[in-house]
């Protein structure tokens, strides 16, 4: 298994420009996302689709597409692939200080300010907001360099003053991990992500990656701010999650296909993550998007 991606993402913008703007409108292939930060600031706009989020130790379900904010460092996850069902995806990323080191100083950009503070720990965007700014994120690929640049300014302020978002990294944990580490968590979590829907044993994991069940454990804890065997079961509720709203199978398919082997456990667990018991999720998830 290939152990090479690295954990800083290098991002330049094209010649001429302060920020980097990508908008991807074909299916990702067989290319799995990997587990990456940079400094620079980054906004996605996912037009449709569903998929799961990872952003920093938080882990969730994203349907009927998707608006997110991220700070600086804030490791995570690419959010589509190619069974997410997406039209487009739009990526946005810029320098905390693109615009200069004391712009967002400026009395008119107080509110911007307080924004890139806020998606230090990762925001997502939903309703009108979601909707009306992700057709503008959408177009910003078509404009010069600065009429992009204004309409970013723009973009920023909307959100800035927007109140439908939830705060998805509540812990507020930016990971710091080096080269090694980055390594370690990829081959950990690509680990989890093949192999979720079968019991996963800490000393099969620590093998692994070559460590003392009691290090391993210690280790991942540091980097992750969770258990291993919290983080496994919470991947299985989001993948749960997604087929609750995706699919007709039975409740308790679902529970065996997401590595559960216990129903009442899995009920249990699920309504301790969500808030809701599997079958009100997903009868709220329907009258969502009806």
């Amino acid at each position: 298994m290939k152990t090479t991606r690295p954990a800083l993402e290098k991002i330049t913008p094209p010649f001429g420009s302060s920020l980097l703007v990508k908008r991807f409108s074909e299916s990702s292939g067989d290319r799995k996302p990997n587990w990456h930060f940079h400094p620079e600031l980054e906004l996605v706009y996912v037009n449709g689709g569903s998929g799961k989020r990872h952003i920093g130790n938080h882990l969730s379900y994203f349907g009927n597409g998707e608006l997110v904010f991220l700070g600086s460092n804030l490791p995570h996850y690419g959010f589509t692939d190619r069974l997410s069902g997406n039209k487009s995806e739009t990526v946005v990323q810029m320098r905390p200080d693109f615009l200069g080191e004391f712009f967002f100083d400026l009395p008119e950009m107080l509110e911007i300010g307080r924004l890139i503070e806020r998606a230090r720990m990762g925001l997502s965007y939903h309703g009108e907001t979601k909707d009306v700014l992700g057709n503008r994120i959408q177009a910003l690929a078509e404009l010069g360099p600065f009429e992009r640049l204004l309409e970013v300014i723009a973009i920023l302020h909307a959100l800035a003053l927007s109140k439908e978002y939830s705060i998805l990294n509540a812990q507020g944990l930016v990971l710091e991990i080096n080269m090694q580490d980055n390594n370690k968590v990829n081959l950990i979590y690509d680990f989890v992500r093949d192999n979720f829907t079968r019991p996963i044993t800490l000393e099969e994991i620590s093998d692994l990656v070559s460590m003392t069940e009691p290090s391993f454990c210690r280790y991942f804890k540091k980097i992750s701010g969770k258990t291993f065997t919290r983080f496994v079961n919470e991947y299985r509720l989001v993948h749960a999650s997604k087929l609750l709203a995706e699919r007709p199978s039975s409740i308790t398919e679902i529970c065996f296909q997401s590595g559960f082997n216990n129903f009442s456990h899995f009920n249990k667990k699920f309504k301790e993550f969500t808030g809701k018991n599997p079958s009100d999720y997903r009868k709220h998830i329907r009258h969502l998007v009806a």
